[in-house]
């Protein structure tokens, strides 16, 4: 494994968890031109950007097996069904609250939006000069980023 370029930098990036969206412009492109210098930190941002995106999948699968669970409960409508679909909609309730905190508490929303307008700047780049023309300017303004 590599070793940080420079290992006071790094500690501050780790105690941040590799987030930087939340800082100072000016502080955000020296910490940038430590992702961009520093192989090490690039791959811990990769990883926990990984583990947070997971865990939103996870918990978002989670909650659609409750829901599906608490569907199947009232189509068959099994003896106990109350109490089988009182646990279905804790199990839902609980999933979608940690979906919840781990969105608000990790840069995870950012990083998918972040991903979806460079997709939409691709999408954009390749279209034909007439259709590119037809597209309103807010919305070219969004996408291209000038």
């Amino acid at each position: 494994m590599s070793q940080c370029v420079d290992p006071i930098v790094g500690k501050i990036l780790a105690g941040w968890r590799y987030d930087i969206s939340g800082i100072a412009p000016e502080m955000c492109s020296d910490y940038e031109q430590h992702f961009a210098a520093c192989e090490h930190c690039r791959s811990r941002q990769r990883l926990h950007r990984t583990i947070d995106l997971s865990l939103i999948a996870l918990a978002s699968v989670s909650a659609g097996v409750f829901l599906l669970a608490f569907g199947v409960i009232r189509h068959f409508g099994p003896r106990h069904a109350f109490w089988l679909e009182l646990a279905a909609l804790a199990g839902f309730a609980l999933s979608a609250l940690i979906w919840l905190v781990v969105a608000v508490a990790t840069p995870a929303p950012m990083t998918v939006v972040d991903a979806a307008r460079l997709g939409a700047r691709h999408v954009h780049d390749h279209l034909p000069p007439e259709i590119r023309d037809r597209l309103p300017e807010e919305l070219r303004m969004k996408i291209t980023g000038s």
